[in-house]
């Protein structure tokens, strides 16, 4: 199967290209290389040392034997998106390429501005890319949890039944999204379900938990590692409690802790990836996929990793400080996912067993995290 990456030089896009790669698929990808300059902007570094993409294709090409393809554009301009998608002529599209920070969107006007057109607008250049040049194109959506919120009800996928004065229909779930970032992400799934109805792009959006985690069986060199994040901006509170534990940092869940959301492992959100598109949808059908391992609270995520990293001589300690963001910090939590499942889904790991290789592995690159430890801390607030 021949697939189309966004945001290949990504956390997630590096990573799944050569997974697929390694599957036997054809893999291309576009990226111009915003994450490197934005995490720079905010005077952070990845915590893993990155090569530059040409470094990484040909130490990926040496490992492996597997070609991947890569064109430097930004997905905001239309032209371009239109001829890479012409020439590649992928079966599927996978959308990764946007910018993957609520902090980042929420820290003045021109931030939020530049995270809604460069997602909102690189991810209407890519339907109409597919309409114009391979309408039998499968789109993989990446979304978020995050579009849901944290409602008093269980969350489905995607769509669920109401009966209203008498009346029943099936309606997509109401969006609650907590930053002008995860606005960004509702606005994309109600331009991908018009696509689907005006057009009949084939479609699935994979409502994504947190991702973390640092390694997977292509990465066999510090060549081909993918990028890990810690700071404030763009470390997700898991990466970032083990990076803090790393350096002797107290870990630092925000306010009371009770923020509960779904988690898993990068090798499983690959795992995940290649199901939905090795199991396309039927032509014209638009899907939804919640995609997570299991649920915790930020709490109970410091609580595991202070276990952890106490076996590797680490303090591990918690603190929990006050919280920069407006969200509701204790509230039920509980979302559906089955139809990955129902595919063949099965978690590999437990979340100690990741942590287990997470944190020795972070342990290697103790000096890069002290470097960019001042960017751990919050400083971007929800509110004035």
């Amino acid at each position: 199967m021949k697939v189309m990456i966004m945001g290949m030089d990504g956390y997630l896009g590096w990573t799944l290209g050569m997974y697929l790669a390694d599957k036997g698929h054809e893999v291309s990808g576009i990226d111009n290389m915003l994450r490197r300059k934005m995490v720079a902007e905010i005077g952070s570094q990845s915590i893993t040392p990155i090569k530059s993409m040409e470094e990484r294709l040909d130490a990926y090409k040496k490992a492996s034997g597997n070609d991947l393809t890569f064109y430097k554009g930004d997905l905001t301009e239309s032209a371009f998106v239109n001829l890479a998608v012409k020439k590649e002529e992928p079966d599927c599209i996978v959308q990764l390429g946007q910018i993957p920070a609520a902090p980042y969107s929420m820290i003045d006007v021109e931030h939020c501005n530049f995270t809604q057109v460069n997602n909102i607008i690189g991810h209407n250049n890519i339907l109409f890319a597919i309409k114009d040049n391979v309408p039998d194109c499968h789109l993989l959506k990446l979304g978020t949890m995050g579009e849901y919120g944290t409602p008093n009800l269980d969350i489905p996928e995607g769509f669920f039944e109401i009966e209203y004065r008498g009346r029943k229909d099936k309606l997509p779930f109401p969006r609650q999204p907590g930053s002008w970032y995860h606005l960004t992400k509702v606005h994309d799934t109600w331009n991908l379900m018009f696509a689907n109805k005006i057009w009949g792009i084939r479609a699935t959006d994979v409502m994504q938990g947190v991702v973390h985690g640092l390694n997977t069986p292509q990465m066999v060199n510090e060549d081909l590692l993918t990028r890990y994040d810690a700071d404030e901006v763009f470390g997700t509170a898991i990466n970032r409690f083990c990076a803090q534990a790393v350096v002797g940092h107290d870990l630092t869940p925000y306010g009371k802790g009770g923020q509960t959301r779904g988690y898993l492992a990068l090798r499983d959100s690959m795992q995940c990836f290649t199901i939905a598109i090795e199991n396309p949808p039927k032509e014209g059908e638009y899907r939804v996929f919640n995609q997570f391992d299991e649920t915790y609270s930020v709490n109970d995520l410091a609580e595991r990793v202070s276990k952890v990293a106490q076996e590797y001589g680490l303090e591990g300690k918690i603190w929990n400080i006050p919280n920069p963001r407006l969200e509701a910090e204790e509230h039920y939590y509980e979302p559906d996912m089955e139809h990955l499942p129902n595919l063949g889904f099965k978690p590999t790991n437990s979340l100690e067993d990741e942590l287990h290789i997470t944190i020795p592995k972070l342990m290697e690159y103790k000096d890069r995290i002290e470097a960019m430890r001042h960017t751990i801390d919050p400083k971007i607030k929800w509110t004035a």
